[in-house]
């Protein structure tokens, strides 16, 4: 572990705090803005998945399920990430390694969260479906964050598969089964992930390099680096038409116009000076993928 800064006790500062601020910081551990994209792609695929709105009640526990057991992974992350987000700038002010939240405690909370959620979905929908959540939280905390993260910088590209389950969730809960446009829709996170990823570690290289976590644009060149987005960026755009074949033109032709504007960004990536590019490709990979979900439900809505 990397030695941290010394900070203050964590249950003093819990104590002088406000009851919101406290809960304020405990529902930052569960990283909402990573969450709520995550509860997007749930969404748009449940609405593919039953051709029309699944339901207001198998909705509100799908989501409520699927944000537990994703929350409670990500507060687990930032308890064994506690030694690194203290070093780096983007993370120092996380309630853990600033010291109001105590590691135990933070770590309690993630696995409660995680449990929570799975007994939602198993109870309240059906057992894949809550498995499948489980097997994503046990992805990301096992095999991302305490194996490929430090050690490897294949890391995000294989770790990235975390992130690609709640598709596979939102179908299970509507259908009970795994079927094709589910996998497709996994493989279409799987592949986003890296550019992603990468285009925000070319902003964030001397954090990375200071904590030593093998991010590519660490132990690669700028220019392996940029390549490499533009390379995954192809891939990205031809796995993301895959899908077009159950859920119709409409949602083919949106892929194909957003696909290309995100390869458009990561090409010009090659060749521009500065990191500019890579910010504005981040925040539009954002965008890119709530649109893409929501382009499956209305396609699966006009196909049907």
């Amino acid at each position: 572990m990397i030695a941290a800064p010394r900070i203050p006790s964590p249950v003093a500062a819990e104590s002088q705090r406000g009851g919101l601020l406290v809960l304020a910081d405990y529902l930052s551990l569960t990283k909402p803005r990573i969450l709520l994209l995550l509860l997007i792609t749930e969404l748009g695929t449940m609405i593919a998945a039953a051709r029309g709105w699944p339901g207001t009640s198998l909705t509100l526990v799908a989501l409520a399920g699927g944000a537990f057991s994703a929350g409670g992974a990500a507060a687990v992350n930032c308890w064994f990430d506690r030694d690194i987000d203290a070093v780096m700038a983007r993370t120092c002010t996380r309630p853990i390694p600033s010291g109001r939240i105590a590691p135990a405690r933070a770590l309690i909370f993630g696995i409660g969260l995680s449990a929570l959620g799975f007994a939602i979905l198993a109870l309240l929908t059906n057992l894949l479906a809550a498995l499948l959540a489980l097997a994503g939280g046990l992805f990301y905390v096992f095999v991302y964050t305490m194996w490929l993260k430090r050690s490897t910088r294949q890391n995000i590209v294989i770790g990235g598969a975390a992130g690609a389950f709640p598709p596979l969730v939102g179908w299970a809960v509507v259908t009970g089964v795994i079927a094709p446009p589910a996998l497709a829709l996994f493989a279409v996170i799987f592949f986003w992930t890296p550019p992603h990823f990468w285009s925000l570690a070319l902003l964030l290289r001397r954090q990375y390099q200071a904590v030593g976590v093998p991010m590519l644009p660490v132990v690669a060149t700028d220019a392996d680096t940029r390549r490499s987005i533009v390379l995954y960026s192809v891939v990205l755009l031809a796995v993301s038409l895959v899908p077009a074949i159950w859920f119709g033109p409409v949602y083919g032709l949106g892929a194909t116009a957003l696909g290309g504007s995100f390869l458009w960004m990561a090409w010009r990536g090659l060749t521009a000076e500065g990191l500019r590019w890579a910010s504005r490709l981040f925040h539009f990979s954002l965008a890119y993928l709530a649109a893409l979900f929501a382009l499956a439900a209305v396609g699966a809505l006009l196909s049907h």
